[in-house]
């Protein structure tokens, strides 16, 4: 099977030449057009150019790497990795596939060589075909664009204190920023601390945190929380929806490989490849709670204040959890995926059955 090898771009402009410095090359191939799933280890060779011999320790690599499964009738197929802790400088890197004794006519992708230069290790580590840099901020910045004009004109409509609120709504979003982050930290307890940072934030994270502001806020403020929330409620889905965008842009979120007509090919910064598009899903999820809540805030007396509210976060967060198993990553609790289906199950027909019975 063809096969090339690419290296990863990560010294350009201003980050060209700073510490600390890595590598990453990308293996690219096509897989088999029929068969059952099979696991493929991939061994990446390197060697700095100019190295003594035998080589110094930073001059050489030789490490392994294994895609799991890898899906026949799923296009091609990308696996990037990346060298930290070596000489930064100019390198030569081999792949090479490892064959299997116990299937030798297995098709494997042949070996491929390239010539390459370490760079920026921030970068590199999220660096990939197929993942766009900045589109993750660039679309959540949108989302919370979206969700603050759509919350100001709704609540226009309620009379409520368009100096107050936008001023309360403006903090939540800064307040957010901190909470995507510590969101993130708290997930991904091992991953690299670096002075700059141009990953590291978490979705989920940012809208608790501006949620929780707001609500803070309009107790402070004397605002109507309930109605407040009301108004909110659409424009919060109308931002998930456009930031789930860029987790599928940014290699975030990914889901499951497959080798379905519907899949589409995305990355998760590790290996590209067709996917079911988790993140896709969710965001029309959301656009479908958000088009209902808005309509019914519009033209129906939603009384209690806030029920809506709790109907459309709950309803959202339980589709949620229908769609995690589609996604490639493991779950880090057992029974948690139920617990919340259960509990935001029992928030959606409370709050559906009070505005009913209003």
């Amino acid at each position: 099977m063809g096969s090339s090898l690419q290296a990863t771009q990560a010294n350009c402009g201003p980050v060209e030449g700073l510490d600390p410095q890595a590598l990453g090359v990308t293996l690219t191939f096509d897989a088999p057009r029929d068969g059952e799933p099979y696991p493929l280890t991939v061994r990446f060779v390197g060697l700095r150019a100019g190295a003594t011999n035998p080589p110094a320790s930073g001059d050489t690599f030789d490490v392994l790497d294994t895609i799991a499964g890898v899906v026949p009738g799923s296009g091609t197929v990308s696996l990037t990795r990346r060298i930290e802790g070596i000489t930064p400088g100019d390198w030569t890197v081999q792949a090479r596939s490892v064959v299997d004794p116990s299937t030798p006519d297995r098709s494997v992708p042949a070996t491929a060589q390239v010539a390459t230069t370490t760079g920026y290790a921030p970068l590199v580590r999220v660096r990939a075909p197929g993942v766009r840099i900045g589109a993750w901020p660039a679309l959540v910045g949108a989302g919370a664009a979206v969700a603050l004009i759509l919350q100001g004109v709704l609540a226009s409509r309620f009379g409520l204190p368009m100096g107050q609120l936008s001023t309360l709504s403006l903090v939540a979003c800064l307040l957010g920023l901190g909470g995507a982050r510590l969101y993130y930290r708290l997930e991904h307890p091992q991953s690299p601390r670096t002075p700059v940072r141009v990953t590291g934030m978490c979705i989920q994270g940012f809208v608790l945190a501006a949620i929780g502001t707001i609500v803070a806020g309009a107790l402070l403020l004397g605002l109507p929380v309930g109605r407040l929330m009301d108004v909110t409620a659409p424009g919060l889905m109308a931002g998930m929806a456009i930031g789930r965008v860029g987790c599928f842009l940014g290699g975030c979120c990914a889901g499951r490989v497959t080798a379905s007509r519907w899949g589409l090919w995305s990355s998760d910064r590790r290996l590209g490849v067709r996917r079911i598009p988790t993140q896709l899903l969710e965001s029309a999820w959301a656009v479908l709670i958000g088009s209902v809540a808005g309509t019914l805030l519009l033209v129906v007396d939603t009384e209690p204040a806030g029920a809506l509210f709790v109907a459309a976060v709950a309803a959202y967060t339980f589709g949620r959890q229908l769609i995690f198993p589609l996604r490639s990553l493991p779950r880090h609790t057992r029974y948690g995926r139920q617990l919340v289906m259960l509990s935001t199950g029992i928030a959606f027909v409370g709050a559906g059955v009070t505005l009913l019975l209003r």
